[in-house]
């Protein structure tokens, strides 16, 4: 069945609506260049900061949908909302901070569109791709580390980067959805065995605007994130059966919400 779009952009926000004012503009212009048929689903934590009427604004002109979130926050999860929401036959995701070049979705969803490839990433740490020289040396090696401990679950150089593209038929090959945290993109790989996965090297930029959402919280929440990835993947079905008697699956209760 064809759809009306290539591609969702799917962009996660809590209080980034300055950011947002620049992303926006930018983004779309990039699309028109790259004559990519694309819409951009803004899914924003109720931020109370001016996004609403933004985008109002900006869907004007634009194919650009918001949908709030009420009583309810977290990057991971916001994400889900917006693959859901999602009509494109690829579905991108990218932060609203521009530490994700605009420049690089039609190559990062031209990427996910080959039958060669499950899922394509915005790399860091490939050949071409380039860290932000103001990046702290704390988040260099709290990156370096994270990625060092998902090794066993997937051999891409940046397991940790925010910003991909995945088709919509690898995403359909999971079963169920339940990320801890903010790394939505492991919780993919695995859940949906994304085995062939193609990195385009970005130049990663650190915010300008904003605040980093980064905390020792979410450090934990990685962790045990990571535990109950490497019991899916290592111990199957039974790792799944026991999890979810103590935990409701994200796609579950966003189903109920959009009810």
């Amino acid at each position: 069945m064809s759809r009306p779009f290539d591609a969702s952009i799917v962009i996660p926000t809590f209080r980034e609506r300055d950011n947002l004012q620049r992303l926006l503009p930018a983004l779309f212009a990039v699309l028109s260049r790259a004559g990519r048929a694309a819409e951009v689903i803004v899914v924003d934590d109720d931020s109370c900061d001016g996004t609403e009427e933004l985008c109002r604004r900006l869907s004007a002109d634009h194919p650009l949908r918001l949908y709030i979130r009420r009583g309810e926050r977290g990057l991971a999860t916001a994400v889900l909302r917006g693959l859901q929401l999602a009509t494109g036959d690829v579905l991108v995701v990218m932060d609203a901070d521009f530490s994700h070049p605009p420049q690089a979705v039609p190559a990062l969803v031209a990427a996910a569109e080959s039958p060669q490839c499950d899922l394509a990433v915005g790399s860091r740490y490939v050949a071409g791709g380039a860290l932000d020289p103001n990046w702290s040396w704390f988040r260099r090696v709290n990156s370096k580390v994270a990625g060092l401990l998902a090794r066993g679950l997937t051999n891409a150089s940046d397991p940790m980067a925010g910003f991909f593209a995945i088709k919509r038929d690898s995403l359909a090959q999971a079963k169920t959805l339940r990320p801890l945290g903010y790394k939505i993109l492991l919780e993919l790989i695995v859940r949906c065995d994304c085995r062939r996965i193609v990195e385009i090297p970005i130049m990663f930029q650190d915010r300008a605007l904003g605040e980093s959402k980064l905390s020792l919280g979410q450090q934990w929440l990685y962790v045990r994130h990571l535990g109950r990835l490497y019991a899916a993947r290592y111990l199957g079905t039974r790792a799944v059966e026991l999890s979810s008697k103590h935990e409701q699956p994200a796609t579950a209760r966003h189903k109920r919400r959009a009810a």
